[in-house]
């Protein structure tokens, strides 16, 4: 474990990123709209993202901001749901729905906005770079645009300045060219008050956003880290789970209070597309709403243990399982298509 807690004085930064647990003003929901993207996957997303929107504006307690890319996106989230209490539709332009990644970080009264390149050069659509600047507008706060790479995915919070992140990612030249871990904490620190990274190593197998660690590992509550733990023969990511486990143990957040590691059962070896082999399919990605905690299941099984397991680490919250297969499809789940906006 690599772990560096910054020196009083250096940055002047007077907020943190809240944690996702902390109340919410909205929750922002980027909803399915191009079919040239999701081609014959493209229904079962948008009911997947439509039954998502239900839970977090009923059982989850949030008022939903839901981003449509494309007038027909707009019209399929009108039919499915414009009568649905405390649900906004709004027309937005975005190349994909992944809000988490292209939207901006809220910390500190402003929206916090960062370049996108598409993970690193995979996928540069329309209009990605423009979704953190519209979601600032719309959310009436000032952006504040800094000049390096940054998905809110690559980055966990706990409120008090503790960053959980993956190397794979943050360090990836296919992002930052020449980013040290000195030199990406010294950014985190700048732009988002961090005080103290912790360095996990690789992310899920797959997984084209090079290891994001909403995948891998998140925080629960101060000092708790949720870390999967391999479920069935041949789970494609048991090393990598009990690699950031291990980076764990021991270690301290950014009050000096030790880490403590809760295991959630993985939903094991998820199958993609015939030859394609098994795709990032993670309970990680588990979305914090203000009254519920929403988590995508695959399979059955697993999905029920997950469920539990986090049923009592969120004693206060519901606890909903929904299906997201089809959602994975396009590369990420309910926490990759969302971004919390902060009630202070």
């Amino acid at each position: 474990m690599c772990a560096r807690l910054f020196e009083k004085g250096a940055f002047t930064l007077s907020f943190t990123v809240p944690a996702e647990w902390a109340p919410h003003k909205a929750m922002w929901l980027g909803f399915p709209s191009h079919a040239d993207l999701w081609e014959a996957d493209l229904d079962e997303a948008q009911a997947e993202v439509a039954a998502l929107a239900r839970a977090l504006a009923g059982p989850g307690g949030e008022r939903v901001r839901l981003m449509t890319g494309h007038p027909d996106g707009e019209a399929a989230a009108r039919r499915l749901l414009g009568d649905v209490p405390n649900v906004e539709i709004t027309a937005g332009r975005f190349g994909d729905i992944w809000l988490r990644d292209t939207g901006p970080i809220f910390a500190g009264g402003k929206a916090h906005g960062f370049r996108f390149n598409g993970w690193g050069g995979k996928y540069d659509l329309p209009h990605d770079d423009e979704v953190a600047a519209q979601i600032a507008q719309a959310s009436g706060v000032p952006l504040v645009a800094h000049d390096f790479i940054l998905e809110g995915g690559a980055v966990d919070h706990d409120g008090f300045g503790t960053v959980l992140t993956t190397g794979q990612c943050l360090l990836n030249p296919n992002r930052n060219p020449g980013w040290t871990e000195a030199a990406a904490e010294a950014a985190l620190a700048k732009a988002l008050g961090a005080k103290k990274v912790l360095w996990l190593g690789e992310g899920l197998q797959n997984d084209h956003t090079d290891g994001h660690v909403d995948n891998l590992a998140r925080f629960v509550a101060p000092g708790v880290v949720a870390v999967p733990v391999a479920w069935g023969r041949g789970d494609p990511n048991a090393e990598a789970y009990d690699d950031a486990a291990r980076r764990l143990a021991g270690a301290t957040d950014a009050r000096g209070e030790p880490i403590v590691v809760v295991r959630v059962p993985s939903p094991g070896w998820v199958e993609g597309e015939p030859g394609e082999g098994p795709i990032p399919a993670s309970h990680m990605n588990f979305l914090i709403a203000n009254q519920a905690v929403i988590v995508p299941i695959y399979e059955a099984r697993p999905g029920e243990l997950a469920v539990q397991a986090l049923e009592q680490l969120f004693p206060g919250r519901a606890i909903v399982g929904l299906p997201s297969l089809a959602i994975l499809t396009g590369g990420g789940s309910f926490h990759c298509i969302t971004q919390q906006e902060p009630a202070l």
